[in-house]
């Protein structure tokens, strides 16, 4: 398995060094969310900072912009990191789209399906000068030289959607190279869901479910003294109490044993109680949800749990203490070795 660090966008001054350390302390990869900062630029930021690491986009969201300039942005990164760049995308959720960024929302599922096509089309025209691509939501089928960023010597940048239900799994299954599995999914969910849905999607395509990436972010807890790791394990409980209030993700903590979990916390959430809604998350959930170790066990935890599903995880809280970066960037190596 490769390890990434998770990253929200920071101004973009303060990427390089970020880069720069993330690779010096031996992980993988980056992995950029877009939150108030566009995943893009800190990506270009880290290419240029730290050559040689592994970065994506973890995830873009994908509709405010058209297959066209996603594809032109990614194939540029794809260039500037000399084949590294995975172009990671997802739909966000209908009020984000509508309200925040202003473009339809209707059949996001089979709308992004189109426009993953869309955009390797795009990539295909790059190459070849001929644009042909003919969907459900997207018609693209102009381009000349001057519009082209032209071919590139790294291949094609890979392709990877954000899914959760099954129908999203198996569209993912049959038109990404990689999945990104949600940060509350606990391996009962990967084994039960995941992975024998992106394997049918990978059939329905006529290959192999190898051919598809299977990318999993784990929330841990992780200290050589109790303080140290209840610390951390209050932020991990807002966390989950953050992502557990999406009614789409219900499911999850039902099928795991901890049914009603999205109810409780969203009644919460109406008054703006942060506070509340964390309560909900109990000691029990984090133990399902989240990985718990001392430092020197923790490479054996993760391996234990994800090997035998996981290509890469992802260290949702690897770089959120300065001060812990190198100690995560060493469990990165060990299990990365393994």
């Amino acid at each position: 398995m490769h390890v990434d660090a998770m990253t929200s966008p920071v101004p973009l001054r303060q990427t390089g060094e970020l880069a720069r350390r993330a690779q010096s302390a031996g992980f993988s990869g980056l992995l950029f969310t877009e939150t108030g900062r566009t995943a893009y630029l800190n990506a270009a930021m880290a290419a240029q900072a730290a050559p040689g690491l592994e970065l994506s986009t973890g995830v873009a969201v994908a509709f405010p912009r058209s297959p066209f300039v996603t594809a032109a942005a990614a194939w540029e990164l794809q260039e500037a990191t000399d084949g590294r760049f995975r172009l990671g995308l997802g739909t966000q959720v209908r009020t984000h789209v509508v309200r925040r960024y202003g473009v339809p929302f209707e059949r996001p599922g089979p709308r992004l399906r189109d426009y993953v096509r869309a955009v390797k089309a795009c990539f295909s025209a790059f190459r070849t000068g001929k644009l042909d691509h003919h969907g459900e939501f997207y018609d693209l089928d102009f381009i000349t030289p001057q519009w082209s960023a032209g071919p590139i010597e790294a291949p094609d940048p890979k392709v990877d959607i954000a899914a959760v239900n099954p129908w999203m799994l198996r569209m993912a299954g049959e038109v990404a190279d990689g999945v990104h599995i949600h940060p509350i999914a606990e391996p009962g969910y990967l084994t039960r869901h995941a992975v024998p849905n992106i394997a049918a999607g990978a059939a329905k395509a006529g290959r192999s479910a190898s051919d598809v990436a299977v990318i999993v972010p784990v929330l841990t807890i992780v200290g050589d003294s109790d303080e140290e790791r209840d610390a951390e394990r209050e932020r991990v409980r807002f966390s989950m109490a953050f992502y557990g209030s999406t009614p789409n993700y219900a499911f999850i903590w039902d099928e795991a044993g901890f049914e009603g979990t999205t109810a409780r916390i969203r009644e919460k959430q109406k008054s703006g109680d942060f506070a509340a809604m964390a309560a909900q998350i109990s000691d029990e959930h984090i133990a399902a949800f989240a990985t718990e170790s001392t430092w020197d066990g923790l490479a054996d935890a993760l391996t234990g749990k994800y090997a035998d599903v996981a290509t890469r995880l992802v260290l949702y809280n690897a770089l959120t203490d300065p001060d812990r970066v190198e100690r995560y960037g060493e469990v990165a190596r060990r299990v990365s070795r393994g």
